[in-house]
């Protein structure tokens, strides 16, 4: 479990690290290519990122493939948290920006939140499993621009930028669970109706 935490960990400092190149690029579109570079870290070195993982809980719900993907959410959220509040501090150009972004992410309705989530869930899914199944970067390099330049919602992320911001707020926390359950059903989404769509074939 504490090797899982600290992967976890890992995980959410590189997610800070592709929040702040977002935030620190004049141009939406390359920051959103830029953001890439941590998912492509993330899988290179098997760090654990919920969102690369909670996918293939369609696959195997065993209760230690759930304590997996509890562990990385936990790490994650720790490492979001203590390196977004660094960056917060010797960056405060990027906090403003940040405080933009997550007032503006707070305006949302949790239908709205929810839905967007289930995207980005979708998408992360994709990057993964196209990584760890067929040996391509294809997924993470395409799949990332797409899910921001499109506004969907990605947990880790969201926490990163919410660390940056200084925002701390029950309003803010109730945001990210909202959005932590829409990337969890997008993320079974696609397995669970491909598993459906072979045993039907079958």
């Amino acid at each position: 479990m504490l090797k899982q935490t600290l992967n976890g960990i890992l995980a959410g400092i590189l997610i800070i690290i592709g929040c702040s190149v977002f935030l620190a690029c004049e141009v939406n579109y390359v920051g959103a290519v830029m953001f890439a570079v941590a998912l492509l870290c993330i899988c290179y070195k098997g760090y654990s990122l919920f969102t690369g993982k909670v996918g293939y809980l369609a696959e195997s719900c065993k209760k230690q493939d759930i304590s997996i993907v509890l562990t990385a959410l936990l790490g994650n959220l720790i490492g979001t948290f203590l390196f977004g509040l660094m960056v917060s501090y010797a960056l405060p150009n990027l906090q403003e920006k940040a405080f933009a972004i997550c007032s503006a992410k707070l305006t949302q309705t949790v239908p709205v939140a929810f839905i967007r989530a289930i995207f980005c869930g979708m998408l992360m899914y994709l990057a993964v499993c196209l990584y760890k199944e067929h040996k391509t970067i294809a997924g993470i390099v395409f799949c990332v621009p797409v899910f921001i330049l499109a506004g969907f919602e990605h947990s880790i992320a969201d926490m990163g930028y919410f660390a940056i911001s200084g925002i701390v707020s029950l309003e803010a926390f109730l945001f990210i669970w909202v959005v932590i359950l829409g990337n969890s059903l997008g993320g079974v989404l696609l397995p669970l109706l491909g598993r459906l769509t072979k045993e039907r074939a079958n």
